[in-house]
């Protein structure tokens, strides 16, 4: 292999891998209904197209987005949100590639949840609007140990107790805060950090 041949090769590789991290980021986890479907042309399936659409425009701007397209049976629910810390172009490549990733991993079930590092979206055909949902989640392991649990789970009670004072009394898009468990090089933080 020529000199000339090996480097082009080494800068090709090295473009496509900064186009993967711009544009192609991996959703965490996804998981489709599996009660009801649509076939190809129903008006669900319009419906659908057209919810995900007001999501996409809708979502940056407050970081959240809601809204049903349609009406019984072929009704559509859907929300989209975007972490508090994430800008509004970043929120809304998000909710278009989760929207678009869901599509093809989903095809033709009517409802479906797909959560990103910077976003999550959900579709379902019937009105989940102010209900708690329990059953669409994941868990997310870190791998690395903790050298002092005890001090470090008391540190998290603690910083988790102290937002949701804050979150309460100044109601805002975003709480965050930061905490140090002492003795230990662990830090704990939830939000942005300014």
């Amino acid at each position: 292999m020529s000199s000339a041949h090996f480097t082009f090769s080494i800068y090709l590789l090295t473009f496509a891998l900064f186009l993967q991290t711009i544009f192609g980021a991996s959703p965490l986890f996804h998981f489709c209904s599996s009660s009801e479907n649509f076939t190809t042309n129903d008006p669900y399936e319009t419906n659908l197209k057209k919810l995900l659409g007001n999501l996409y425009y809708q979502t940056p701007s407050q970081g959240f987005g809601l809204g049903s397209v349609g009406s019984y049976p072929y009704q559509t629910f859907g929300l989209a949100l975007c972490r508090g810390d994430v800008a509004a172009t970043d929120c809304k490549t998000c909710v278009n590639e989760a929207s678009n990733e869901i599509h093809k991993r989903c095809p033709y079930n009517k409802g479906a949840i797909i959560w990103y590092d910077n976003c999550l979206v959900k579709y379902v055909n019937k009105d989940f609007f102010g209900q708690i949902d329990n059953q669409n989640k994941f868990y997310m392991w870190n791998l690395r140990n903790v050298s002092e649990a005890t001090i470090f789970n008391q540190k998290t009670r603690e910083l988790l107790s102290q937002l949701a004072k804050e979150c309460i009394c100044h109601p805002k898009t975003v709480c965050s805060g930061r905490a140090r468990a002492w003795r230990i090089k662990e830090a704990l933080w939830f939000g942005p950090m300014h």
